[in-house]
């Protein structure tokens, strides 16, 4: 009988360590799944530049899961009149796909602000508008002169923090571009929506990226002239 009891003991021990370590690896909290699920509050945008009666900022979230329900491939290559075809892509046409389909013309306003602010950019050797738009720091630099510049910090089960990434925001890295989500884990750490080497997905990786320091930048549409 004591043996059974010291079987039961000790596998109820692994079993708690697999899930701790589980939730250390998936969540970076050893007692993710039993934390209460919070809730952050979702903050109205009240612009709407295309009309269609979806703010903006659920337009650039609907517009960034079409990305994904279009199961665009993954495909890093040079085009003509700057614009892949529908089913090729990488993260950033994600970006400009997604604001397209809140109104918004990233290209053309891009190309405008390089065409004028030349040395603000630092991807740019030779002004080359079928590929200028479409690279990451090239996007970092204009979402950074024009959109709001938000908090790049990220501390789970904190309101305070997480109410600061909204839906339909852009998180930059050093190498990479995303939408932020929605979504939401149970401690309030938001989903991010992109495209990385096979095709769009929304995924839990925001919290992974802050903890590598891989984190630039974080920004929000606002009413501005961008149109």
């Amino acid at each position: 009988m004591k043996k059974r009891v010291k079987l039961i003991i000790f596998l109820l021990l692994i079993f708690i360590i697999g899930i701790g370590g589980y939730n250390k690896y998936k969540h970076n909290d050893v007692f993710y799944l039993f934390r209460p699920t919070i809730s952050i509050e979702t903050i109205k945008c009240v612009s709407d530049i295309d009309g269609d009666g979806i703010d903006d900022q659920a337009d650039i979230i609907q517009g960034a899961r079409l990305e994904i329900r279009n199961h665009t491939r993954y495909k890093s290559n040079y085009y003509a009149g700057g614009y892949p075809p529908e089913d090729e892509g990488v993260c950033t046409d994600v970006i400009w796909r997604a604001l397209k389909n809140a109104g918004y013309s990233l290209k053309d306003n891009m190309d405008k602000d390089i065409e004028s602010n030349l040395e603000d950019y630092p991807r740019i050797d030779k002004r080359d508008a079928n590929i200028d738009f479409r690279r990451v720091q090239n996007q970092y630099a204009f979402l950074k002169k024009y959109m709001i510049d938000l908090t790049t910090e990220i501390i789970p089960n904190d309101k305070d923090n997480l109410v600061n990434w909204q839906g339909g925001d852009i998180v930059v890295l050093t190498n990479h571009i995303a939408i932020v989500s929605d979504k939401r884990r149970k401690d309030g750490v938001p989903y991010i929506i992109h495209n990385s080497y096979n095709y769009p997905k929304e995924q839990d990786k925001l919290l992974e990226w802050y903890n590598n320091d891989i984190i630039i930048g974080h920004f929000r549409f606002s009413n501005t002239d961008i149109k």
